[in-house]
Formats: structure tokens, sequence, C-alpha cells
């Protein structure tokens, strides 16, 4: 059932239903607020707990959005205990996100049943909430305006589309699922000897996600893919860009925890690479709490290799500069599964982050080493 909030007005009373991506809860506390209202006291409500209901300017809004991020950054990362190990500074680090977020989640906005902001100087939001909400149903709702900007950016980025050289064309990922803008793994499996001559290869993707993987196997003369994903919505972006690439006919997309049934010549996994709790539906990308997926792809992986069948598992070793996961670990998960490494093919990130000095993450970061594992059953 939708969650509805419900506001006072006056001496009357309005409802809405409450939408929120990273599943918070619905305010319970919320107050009307314009443009009367400054920064500084925006702020105080805020860190008070307060939710703000905002009736101005729909750009007044978004200037004051960035006014209470530039505090937040400024109060939220003040100096403090220095971290003694980088497992305590990637906690503190995500702590520090999360008070960000979830402060500046509290100044929402009014979307009307027709998709539409009740502001003045509103933009046009139809067209991003119907790719990311499907189409209206009349009923009005709440959301955060840090969230539907991000619904209106992750628009943007599909329409756009991520050009990958590698299945020659563009990925265009849906919101909420993963883009594939760090092109490093994307070749890793452009390159890996497959196992067996391409056309009479039968290979599995597990997690597909936007379905780039599945394409690179595709353009590699795979006879065919079977793409599998958790999230409907993977599903659907996977679908639409494997159609617009010309890869449909080789490639099946179907709902599925991991493995499709029975086994294959090739099965390509790319688990989320650190095992911590997501807060919002693109970070499942990112993060893989107590590393489930990962688990689960290598206690899964034999019993779905066809004789002589190889599992390739892309991952990055940051977890392991962070200290949330030992290579120990990963070589003991391997073993326990019957499963033997025959090679591993390694490449250096090239992202804008690796090599940011001020970023709290940096030292892990620099060293980190993205692999395929080409893994066979023992």
């Amino acid at each position: 059932m939708d969650k509805v909030i419900a506001w006072n007005v006056g001496a009357g009373q309005l409802s809405a239903r409450w939408r929120s991506e990273a599943g918070l809860p619905p305010p319970a506390s919320l107050e009307q607020v314009d443009d009367t209202l400054s920064a500084d006291a925006a702020w105080r409500l805020l860190a008070a707990g307060q939710a703000l209901l905002w009736r101005g300017d729909w750009v007044n809004a978004r200037h004051l959005l960035q006014a209470l991020a530039r505090r937040a950054e400024r109060r939220i990362n003040r100096p403090g205990k220095v971290p003694a190990t980088a497992a305590e500074a990637f906690a503190a680090h995500r702590m520090r996100q999360g008070e960000r977020a979830g402060l500046l989640a509290r100044l929402l906005v009014e979307v009307g049943g027709d998709y539409r902001v009740p502001l003045r100087r509103a933009q046009n939001v139809v067209e991003p909430c119907c790719a990311a909400w499907g189409e209206p149903d009349g009923e009005a709702s709440l959301v955060s305006l840090r969230e539907l900007l991000a619904l209106i950016s992750a628009h943007e980025w599909r329409k756009k589309g991520v050009f990958v050289s590698a299945v020659g064309g563009r990925i265009h990922p849906h919101y909420g699922v993963f883009s594939p803008v760090r092109g490093e793994y994307v070749e890793l499996v452009a390159r890996a000897p497959l196992p067996c001559p391409p056309a009479d290869c039968l290979a599995f993707d597990v997690g597909t996600g936007s379905g780039v993987l599945a394409a690179v196997l595709a353009r590699r003369g795979v006879g065919r893919v079977v793409a599998t994903d958790l999230a409907p919505r993977a599903l659907a972006c996977a679908g639409e860009n494997l159609a617009r690439l010309g890869l449909a006919a080789r490639v099946e997309c179907c709902l599925a925890d991991l493995f499709p049934a029975g086994e294959a010549d090739l099965v390509v996994c790319n688990p989320p690479w650190l095992p911590a709790q997501p807060t919002s539906p693109v970070e499942y990308a990112v993060y893989d709490p107590d590393s489930r997926m990962l688990r689960g792809f290598l206690a899964g992986l034999a019993a779905h290799l066809r004789q002589n069948g190889e599992g390739w598992l892309i991952l990055s070793d940051l977890a392991e500069h962070l200290g949330l996961r030992s290579r120990q670990e990963l070589l003991d998960w391997i073993a326990a599964a019957g499963l033997t490494v025959s090679e591993r093919l390694d490449t250096r990130p090239q992202h804008p982050k690796s090599r940011a000095a001020d970023d709290p993450l940096h030292a892990a970061r620099a060293a980190e080493i993205t692999s395929l594992w080409r893994l066979r059953r023992a």
C-alpha cells in the first residue's frame, strides 16, 4: 500500500502520496515554506528534523538546495578525529554521506497527479517522471527535491547515453540502473579469451544491469546470451539497449535471482564491488551487503558450467584496500565453491576519483585494480 502523508494548512488538512526511491519513511512533521524563508532558517529547521514543503518559486527552491548543500559540506565535513584505518575512514565517509543526504532530503516539493510541479517557473518534469514511475495515475505525490532533480539528471543521461567502444554504440541507462561510465571492466570482457568458438558458445550474463556486458559478448559473436537481473527496471533497460544496438535476437533477458536454469560455456558476473549497505536504487550496483551477490555467484557457479566452461568474475580490489574484505576471504570462497583460478586479467581504473587527492578515500582508490578472474571447476 502507498504511504500517505498529511499536513495542516490553516484550519484544513491536505494529503498526498509519499514517494522515496531511497526508501525513506514519510516525515513525522511537515511545514509549508516559501521564498521568504532564508537559507540559515531552513538549515536550522532541517537540522532539527523538520521537513519543509516548498510552495515558492521553483528556481529559488533549487538555489536554496544548493545553499543548503554548501552548509552541509562545511558543517558535516568539519575536521575531526583522523581515522586509524582505511575501514574507519570508509565508515566515517559513508556516515557523513548519509547525514548529508538525510538532511537535504527533507526539502520537499509536490508533484501533481499529472506529473506537473505546481510552482512558479517550474520546469516540465512529465517525461522524466513517466520514464521512472510509469504513466501518471492522477494522484499527487510529495518527493524530495534532491531526488526529483536526480531523476531529471538521470533522464538526461538516458537520452544522451554513454558511448562504449566495445559495443560500437551507446548504452542508455534508465533511472536506478548503473551507467557503464567505468570502461575498464568492459574492456576486460571485450578482450578475455572465450572458452569455446564464439558461434557455438552459450553465455549467461548474471546481473546484467544496463545490458552492456551481454552486448559485448553478442558483439564478439557469442551465439546466444541469457541476461538475468532481479530488477524489472534493469531488464527493461537492457532490452531497450540491446534492441537499439541490433543485438536483441542474440540475447534473452529474464528475471532471475542470479542464474537462469541450465548450464553454459561462459558465465559472466560483475557484482557490486563493496560489501556495504546501499541507500538508493543506483547504489545497489556498487554496494553488496555482506557480499551476498558475490558469494552467491561463486557458490552456484560450478553447477551452471558446462564441461570446460568458464566463469568470469569482474571485481575491483577496492574493498581490500578499504579493509572491508581480504584477498584470502575471496580465495577461500572460490576454493569452497569447487573452483580454481586459471588466469586473472588486471587493469587500473581511469575514472577521475582515482586521481583526486582531496577524496577522503584517495589512498585506496589510487591503489585499486580491477580484475577479470577466469574460473573453472576444480
